[in-house]
């Protein structure tokens, strides 16, 4: 199998997030305990180090929020997005003006803890679930004005990506198939609807409406909250025909029998909305 290429994100995405977040946390006045305490010449070098296990993400919004405060600030990285970690592993050194690495910080770091939380527990759910086809992937369940970096981190853990918004694929959801009086009914508008690129995805909650669906070719089919002797039945009845995707009660605890029934995919707002954060830490080095 093909290796894929690592993810990626515009600089230009990562910059004006970065900048905005460091104009919330400057104020009207700037770092006044920092421009307080500090001689406006001091210098420093501060280390960037992992205090827990996880996989790392956010390297370049670390790297950015350090730039935009001071250009001549140098940022050398020392692990990669997607790198696994261990508590005390070191991620990044900055050296340079002392004022500078101080403001930017908190920016720095609230970006690349959240981004490994997420990584970090998408690498956990796709560990258990390894030695099957099933990938794990997030949802549209993201905090507003995050959801690319949300799914750049799940592609850093090794999970994959669902849709993006809600115009680069149709999915019909319970609500859609009740308006449109059935799920076969749902599809037939949508594929009438939409152009030969988009995938039709439709939710079923039972193998009646499972049924249905793969009588109308629907390109995939989300198997919601069904039980693993369920998920089984289903993916013996569609014979390939259609990417299946189980999502309801994923856990820790449930996505290796849920993996195990053959469906292709599980899909689970946990790695986005749950995750916590990765410790991570900044520490002046003295010498």
């Amino acid at each position: 199998m093909q290796k894929a290429f690592p993810p990626s994100l515009p600089q230009l995405l990562i910059e004006d997030a970065v900048r905005a977040a460091l104009l919330e946390d400057l104020g009207r006045a700037g770092d006044i305990t920092t421009n307080a305490t500090l001689p406006e010449d001091a210098t420093a070098s501060a280390m960037l180090s992992s205090r827990e296990a996880g996989t790392i993400c956010g390297i370049g919004f670390a790297r950015t929020a350090f730039a935009l405060m001071d250009p001549k600030l140098e940022f050398i990285a020392l692990a990669k997005d997607g790198a696994r970690v261990k508590p005390g592993d070191h991620i990044a050194r900055v050296e340079g003006n002392a004022r500078a690495i101080l403001s930017a910080e908190r920016v720095a770091l609230n970006f690349l803890m959240h981004l490994s939380g997420i990584a970090s527990t998408t690498a956990k759910f796709a560990d258990l679930i390894v030695h099957t086809n099933a990938k794990v992937c997030d949802t549209r369940k993201t905090i507003p004005g995050m959801r690319a970096f949300a799914k750049y981190a799940v592609k850093c853990g090794g999970g994959s990506n669902h849709r993006f918004g809600l115009d680069d694929a149709i999915l019909i959801k319970d609500n859609h198939v009740a308006v449109a009086g059935g799920v076969a009914k749902a599809i037939l508008a949508a594929r009438a609807y939409a152009g030969h690129l988009v995938k039709i995805e439709v939710e079923v909650d039972g193998l009646k409406q499972f049924e249905e669906a793969l009588s109308v070719h629907a390109d995939v089919i989300l198997l919601d909250n069904m039980r693993p002797e369920l998920l089984e039945k289903a993916v013996r009845i569609n014979g390939g025909r259609a990417k299946l995707e189980a999502s309801g009660n994923i856990a820790f605890d449930t996505i290796k029998a849920i993996a195990e029934t053959g469906v292709d995919y599980i899909s689970t707002s946990k790695i986005t909305m749950a995750a916590p954060t990765l410790d991570i830490g900044l520490d002046i080095e003295i010498k």
